[in-house]
């Protein structure tokens, strides 16, 4: 059994300071073998954010995989924003834009989606897929196989930010490479399901965290997720900061995988 932690959209400079502690605290307590950040640790990725999104990786006592968001590029600084997008991002969280993790239970393949000069609108790419096909190309057939990427995949109707370019190209080619879950933010909303928009066999699952530490909320409270990985079983359990004093277990979806793919078989969406 493995267990992950998913938390997105932390935008420090636009942040909740008084949601931090408890989420730490609560990140600790829960002890995942892994935390993965699927950017925008920034608001306008200048340097002081980035600290701030530095101190609370090293307050983190699990390893942590991060990759970046489109806050994280310089906005309000053009020529840098053009020729050296990712210095502070490199100075202060990683040099490694996409990283991997590899043991025998999961290979988690990091993507940059990010495009510094379209801003907000990401981009997954024939590279992309030659990364997580290079990445997966030693995980074991009974290794879970995992995306995280900062745009998502897929958009529900009604959505007012563009889906990233190539994208129903990425879910074909991600099905095709076995993938289990592709996870996500960008959207400060959350969600887990299977592909539907460019359905694919085997169904592969999206889960979409909302935002960490943000002030500007979609209707939906703080949140991360806990994914509990075991076999042909995968549990998503949503935590939600609604008070100031801790993140609590919101809501929860387990998902079966079979011979098409991943389906759920259990929720419980209780307020």
């Amino acid at each position: 059994m493995k267990r992950l932690l998913h938390v997105s959209d932390l935008h420090f400079g636009r942040d909740r300071p008084e949601l931090l502690p408890p989420l730490i605290d609560t990140i600790n307590a829960l002890a995942p073998d892994i935390v993965a950040i699927s950017g925008d640790l920034t608001q306008r990725a200048r340097a002081s954010q980035f600290k701030q999104a530095r101190d609370l990786i090293d307050s983190l006592q699990s390893p942590v995989l991060v990759v970046p968001g489109n806050h994280d590029t310089p906005l309000d600084n053009l020529p840098e924003r053009i020729f050296m997008p990712w210095r502070r991002y490199r100075k202060w969280i990683s040099t490694d834009l996409e990283p991997q993790v590899h043991d025998p239970e999961w290979s988690i393949i990091g993507i940059n989606s990010v495009n510094p000069l379209g801003w907000q609108r990401g981009w997954f790419d024939a590279k992309d897929i030659r990364t997580v096909e290079q990445g997966f190309a030693d995980t074991p057939d009974s290794a879970f196989r995992i995306v995280v990427v900062h745009h998502p995949l897929e958009h529900l109707p009604g959505e007012r930010k563009k889906l990233m370019r190539g994208a129903d190209a990425a879910i074909s080619a991600l099905a095709r490479l076995g993938t289990d879950i592709v996870l996500s933010g960008h959207l400060h909303s959350w969600r887990a399901d299977v592909f539907a928009s460019a359905p694919t066999e085997p169904a592969v699952l999206q889960v979409h965290a909302g935002t960490g530490l943000s002030n500007r909320l979609r209707g939906q409270e703080n949140d991360f997720n806990l994914l509990t990985l075991d076999g042909a079983m995968a549990r998503i359990d949503r935590y939600v900061g609604r008070d100031v004093a801790h993140f609590h277990k919101e809501q929860s979806v387990v998902f079966e995988r079979g011979e098409t793919g991943w389906r759920a078989i259990e929720a419980d969406n209780r307020p």
